[in-house]
């Protein structure tokens, strides 16, 4: 926020040397214009909508400059800001003024998002803003979701990714609304090209922070601070990011107003602190809370590792010390054309309770899966596999022959007890062939019943600086990406849909937990001695 407002008054000195023009009867023009509008809903409904200090800045800012033409400066716009700050509202309110007040023959309008119905939202409040003011009323029609003006040609609808097509748009202003949302760039280049035709055409996207460091969303974050530092010099692109700084303590009501910039108007102090708290005595909703409530990009939706807390625990493993100590493994055979994982866990002898808890990973993918276009990780994939951490077998799928082979290894090196599996996926003829080789084999499944006593001893490990991993690069890559999924009772469960990225090195290590857990605590399977299947 700050380099926003410095960029505004160093070109207010600087900017006529490279031919922009500030004009503030046209800002006024704009931020008054908010003023025949009517807020629809909550504490503020029926009553005008007064621009807050940050908002005046921000619409004055983009239509106010100009350029030496005569035409607006900036051709896109980036709002960045956390939940309950108004974003939608304001984009309700700027999509009325650019269908209405711009001055553009034929204007068409769009509200835009992942899909159609995720448009309406942000549309369907500047309906209600038009049906609120007698001014505007007298100025459109509305039919269902449009909104238009005969007379001039012009119209202002929802518009979603979905649509059956996007040919033939000829867009004078599109507002993207979460764009964190958008898992492709499709849309955003479609509406980009589609406005190339128009005088002074604006791309107006609102977004909170997202969690996919590759998504269009993320490009646009980076390039928005590139251009406010000034290492990146384009007019035409206006940014707005609000949010904390690295060193800001989280928990501090003085973060909270550095992200919030409508803090005590719709952004409540004490909803702040009750979600706080929760953040504090549950991991797994911090990275909800800073991410919605501070704007603070996360690596993943529902974050539950700490990775300091796992970096500063990677100890040192040495395989040859491990045997004769008993072994327990977890196998996730879940991508047979990414990463399989076979991870084992050695309980300390001693103290099998409270003790460190050595961990190996083997994790293989594909030898395609290196150079494969979609494989967004390929450059990594290939480092993993050069320093002999991610390891592959010959085509593009998964040769279940390599991991038999290894595993049946590491059970004539190892105490290995048992193994789970998972009951799910491609398991079965893999964990018949062990069992025959005379290994214990137990099918586990994958939902809240089966999941949730390994991942709270998981936690419980964690907290307790007991897992010794030997920071395991590609499992360290797994920690980071792991999201969780919790049930109305509070158990949790990995979440491969959720997470960033691959999990499935953790996810067998879990597995793993499972197994040497139940036989700390005694189990069923120690009695019956036979595959499970």
């Amino acid at each position: 926020m700050r380099l926003a407002c410095e960029r505004h008054l160093r070109d207010l000195k600087a900017g006529p040397s490279r031919g922009l023009r500030w004009d503030a009867l046209a800002a006024a023009d704009a931020t008054d214009f908010f003023g025949f509008l009517r807020h629809s809903k909550g504490e503020w409904a029926g009553t005008r909508f007064d621009l807050a200090a940050w908002q005046q800045f921000l619409v004055g800012a983009v239509f106010g400059w100009k350029r030496a033409d005569g035409f607006r400066r900036f051709r896109t716009a980036y709002l960045e800001v956390p939940r309950k700050n108004g974003k939608s509202t304001l984009a309700a309110g700027v999509g009325l003024y650019l269908f209405l007040a711009d001055a553009e023959p034929g204007a068409e309008v769009y509200n835009a998002a992942t899909k159609r119905d995720q448009a309406r939202i942000v549309h369907s409040e500047s309906v209600r803003m038009v049906r609120r003011s007698p001014s505007l009323r007298r100025e459109v029609g509305i039919h269902k979701d449009n909104i238009f003006r005969e007379a001039l040609a012009s119209f202002y609808r929802p518009l979603g990714a979905d649509a059956d097509t996007l040919d033939g748009l000829n867009p004078h202003a599109v507002l993207v609304d979460e764009l964190h949302a958008h898992k492709t760039r499709a849309l955003w280049d479609v509406l980009q090209t589609a406005m190339a035709a128009r005088r002074q055409p604006l791309l107006f996207s609102t977004t909170t922070a997202g969690t996919d460091t590759l998504s269009v969303c993320r490009e646009q974050h980076e390039y928005a601070e590139q251009v406010l530092r000034g290492t990146v010099e384009d007019d035409s692109y206006f940014a707005y990011v609000a949010t904390i700084d690295e060193a800001d303590d989280w928990t501090s009501e003085e973060a909270w107003r550095k992200a919030n910039p409508n803090y005590e108007v719709s952004v409540k102090p004490d909803d702040m602190r009750e979600l706080c708290r929760q953040a504090q005595r549950i991991p797994a909703r911090q990275n909800a809370f800073k991410r919605l409530r501070l704007n603070v990009w996360t690596q993943q939706v529902t974050r539950w590792i700490d990775l300091a807390l796992w970096d500063q625990q990677a100890g040192l493993v040495v395989e040859e010390r491990l045997r004769g100590r008993p072994c327990y493994g977890g196998l996730d055979l879940a991508s047979v054309n990414d990463l399989v994982a076979w991870v084992m866990v050695f309980p300390d002898e001693a103290n099998p309770e409270n003790g460190p808890m050595d961990v190996l990973a083997r994790l293989w993918c594909p030898e395609a899966r290196l150079h494969a276009d979609d494989n967004r990780y390929r450059d990594q994939y290939q480092a993993w596999a050069r320093d002999g951490f991610l390891r592959t077998t010959p085509g593009n799928a998964i040769d279940y022959g390599f991991v038999k082979k290894q595993i049946l290894e590491d059970a004539e090196r190892f105490r290995i007890v048992d193994l789970n599996v998972d009951r799910l996926f491609n398991a079965h003829q893999l964990a018949m062939d062990l069992g025959n080789e005379g290994m214990q084999v137990v099918a586990m499944g994958m939902g809240f019943l089966s999941m949730a006593a390994p991942m709270r001893e998981f936690e419980r490990l964690l907290l307790g600086d007991q897992v010794r991993h030997g920071g395991h690069p590609v499992l360290r890559w797994m920690a980071d990406n792991l999201a969780v999924r919790q049930d109305p009772a509070g158990n949790l469960k990995p979440d491969k849909e959720k997470s960033q990225a691959k999990i499935d090195g953790i996810v067998a290590l879990v597995m793993a937990i499972d197994r040497a857990q139940r036989h700390r605590v005694g189990s069923v399977y120690d009695k019956r001695g036979v595959v499970v299947l």
